[in-house]
């Protein structure tokens, strides 16, 4: 396995993100940051290490410090080569050293650090070991917002990304759905979504009659029949931003009910979309779907959030969810997909990537939201 720099930024972008995710820290009173591997070291480093080890690899951060990057010396060649390494300093370890006392030379030996949601636990108890009067806050608690906001550059990149879902899902139209297995159209999306520019392909949801009435259906082996409704939620990374976008299709001609409660979600994700504008709350994107949901009749089986943010991940905060104050503010990105799910008979679910922006909202989805008729 090698590193990579999955975004075209510069030493330059990464350390004005370090330095601000340091100051963040500082403001929430944290004495510093211990970023793991994952989305928050690749955003801030553009350094991805290896996807599996036991050893420490860690980003320490703290105010009035040079960044560190503590790395096993057999990866230092791949972190020398990220695009942020010479906005930081890497510290070696070599095997038989205690990386944890390493770190803790680093920190002031007593203070509260963010660390990232995905540390390994063997690495928390390790920290705390050698720093027993330390305590600890996950970075999704502590800085929900850090990683939010997102730059003009990394607004194009979500909607080059968002752009390539689109080109795969008018190709995937063009295809048959009856009598073939949901696994095998799954199969398609795949291709597809690596045709036009995807590195990875983190899920391709093909949820047919019964099946969508499942949220996060995973594909089988069930034949698509002729008459089903069809759910098609897909996405991954391209050049390291997400993609995520969900259309219902239908195998031949609705039933009248089929397309009232199409229509009806197709009506909830513009009321959703009409909501985005700077300084309302999170909550008030899903409050607006919600409620046209609601006063349809099918509020009971709206059984999830509206929204959640997208990034270097393509599942991120800010969340769309009741109880989510946190306002709108122009650069975040989020998705805006209601849906109604009739348990043992259909499901629809219609969703877009959005980004806020100074006068509202621009979608990042741009494909028909009408019901689409395939064979």
């Amino acid at each position: 396995m090698t590193g990579s720099t999955p975004a075209p930024f510069t030493a330059d972008d990464y350390r004005a993100r370090m330095a601000r995710a340091t100051r963040e820290a500082a403001d929430a009173g944290l004495a510093g940051l211990l970023v793991a591997p994952g989305p928050d070291m690749v955003w801030l480093t553009g350094y991805t290490p290896p996807a599996v080890t036991e050893r420490l690899t860690l980003l320490v951060l703290t105010p009035g410090s040079e960044p560190v990057l503590v790395v096993p010396t057999l990866e230092a060649p791949d972190a020398e080569a990220a695009a942020g390494s010479t906005a930081l300093g890497l510290r070696p370890w070599t095997d038989g050293v205690d990386p944890y006392a390493m770190t803790a030379a680093l920190l002031d030996g007593r203070g509260r650090f963010g660390v990232s949601d995905n540390t390994w636990a063997m690495h928390l108890l390790g920290f705390q070991r050698a720093l027993p009067h330390s305590s600890y806050a996950a970075l999704t608690d502590a800085l929900p917002m850090l990683r939010a906001v997102k730059d003009a550059a990394e607004v194009e990149l979500l909607a080059a990304a968002g752009a390539a879902a689109d080109a795969a899902f008018e190709e995937i139209r063009k295809v048959p759905f009856a009598d073939r297995r949901e696994s095998d159209v799954a199969q398609d999306l795949a291709d597809l979504l690596r045709r036009f520019g995807h590195s990875q392909v983190d899920f391709t949801i093909v949820g047919s009659g019964p099946n969508g009435a499942n949220p996060h259906h995973e594909v089988g082996d069930r034949f698509i029949r002729h008459g089903d409704m069809v759910v098609l939620d897909f996405g991954g990374l391209k050049d390291g931003y997400g993609s995520d976008t969900t259309r219902t299709v239908h195998v031949g001609e609705p039933t009248d009910e089929e397309q009232r409660v199409h229509d009806l979600v197709r009506a909830a994700q513009q009321a959703g979309f009409e909501a985005v504008r700077p300084g309302v709350a999170c909550q008030e994107v899903d409050r607006a779907a919600r409620a046209v949901i609601t006063e349809g009749g099918y509020g009971e089986y709206f059984i999830h959030r509206t929204g959640h943010g997208i990034g270097v991940t393509t599942h991120e905060p800010p969340y769309m969810i009741e109880g989510e104050e946190q306002p709108l503010v122009p650069g975040m990105c989020f998705s805006v997909e209601p849906g109604v799910y009739l348990p043992g008979r259909f499901g629809v679910r219609i969703e877009d990537i959005v980004t806020v922006t100074e006068d509202g909202g621009r979608r990042l989805n741009n494909t028909t939201r009408e019901m689409v008729i395939v064979d």
